[in-house]
């Protein structure tokens, strides 16, 4: 699934070409996607000037003029492709929905698992549905320090790795970033949350928005489904240090450790036992 490194590179590509147009079409190939497509999505968007994006944990949020806003989750397999309207060019294949403007963008919602969503809010009662209301602080939020996060992991039995998958707690991370901002910190993913002391709380924010704000800058990670809105690949990939590295020799410690995987909530977790103690 996409990470927020993700969602914000492809939002932003969203932004950039709908932003100030007028959407002139809007097409609904099928019912549904995870739920169905909402009845009145076409009467709602076409027609109407695109005012502003945002981006909330793993959610696009298009608001346009009337006071709506679409909400978009890509789910596991999902693409928004951007590209121009009245081309003599085929759709691809599990293009769900499609939406144009009137200076000639085109957005094509590709997903062949259909384990996205889109649905309707007023943008004025965003925060209150039912999928935005229960998340935790956004990481690159300037008010998430060490203290914080102290405070959030405080008695908590969990792993270190499970809390910080927790979208309560944090909103966005996933399986790749929490296993390289806790590499980088020399955190063993399997520590209980409630043993991270300040320092490590602090050092972990830091790496946290290093790390997302590196991957944003190189178009996210593309592993197996995820490509930018363009339709090319992230890079991020490229500079994983453990994650997907199972095996390997540790790029930091080198022969003295190999990147090792375990499984933790049903998720692969991947370390270097070497710069990662397990605890006691």
């Amino acid at each position: 699934m996409p990470e927020l490194p993700e969602v914000e590179t492809v939002m932003r590509g969203f932004r950039d070409a709908f932003e100030g147009q007028r959407i002139s079409r809007v097409s609904v190939n099928r019912p549904d996607l995870r739920w169905p497509f909402p009845l009145d999505l076409r009467e709602k968007l076409e027609g109407r000037t695109v005012l502003s994006f945002h981006r909330r944990a793993k959610y696009i949020l298009m608001r346009v003029e009337g006071g709506w806003t679409m909400m978009l989750h890509l789910g596991m397999s999902g693409r928004l492709l951007l590209g121009r309207a009245g081309q003599n060019t085929t759709p691809p294949r599990h293009e769900h929905l499609v939406l144009e403007t009137e200076n000639g963008a085109r957005a094509g919602l590709v997903d062949p698992r259909r384990f996205g969503m889109v649905d309707l809010v007023h943008t004025a009662e965003e925060t209150d549905h039912r999928l935005l209301a229960g998340l935790g602080i956004e990481p690159l939020e300037p008010r998430l320090d060490g203290a914080l996060l102290s405070e959030l992991l405080a008695g908590r039995r969990t792993p270190i790795k499970t809390a910080l998958l927790d979208q309560k707690l944090i909103v966005g991370l996933g399986n790749i970033y929490v296993c390289e901002a806790l590499f980088r910190c020399g955190i063993h993913p399997e520590r209980p949350a409630a043993t991270i002391t300040a320092q490590d709380a602090e050092n972990l924010v830091k790496a946290i928005r290093s790390i997302l704000n590196e991957a944003i800058a190189a178009g996210g990670s593309s592993l197996r489904d995820y490509v930018q809105a363009d339709g090319t690949k992230g890079s991020f990939q490229n500079l994983h240090l453990v994650y997907g590295r199972e095996g390997e020799t540790c790029l930091t410690c080198g022969e003295a450790g190999r990147i090792t995987r375990i499984t933790q909530a049903g998720r692969s977790t991947f370390f270097c036992p070497s710069c990662q103690i397990r605890p006691d």
